[in-house]
């Protein structure tokens, strides 16, 4: 996968956890809370958060020792 790609994939991952964050901040905010879904969306942006950092690293150039 080139760069440009990357740049695009993380672009998109980070907008989406962005999106999830705004959803939960929503959701608390209503009087009958499903715990069941927040639960969900709790679990989708843990692995959002694991591919934007497997991403993240991948654009780190790799020193040669």
């Amino acid at each position: 996968m080139d760069e440009s790609k990357i740049k695009e994939q993380l672009h998109t991952l980070t907008l989406e956890h962005k999106d999830l964050d705004d959803a939960l901040i929503l959701m608390k905010e209503k009087p009958f809370v499903d715990e069941l879904q927040i639960k969900r969306i709790k679990k989708r942006k843990l692995k959002l958060k694991d591919e934007i950092k497997l991403l993240e690293s991948k654009l780190i150039p790799d020193i040669e020792a």
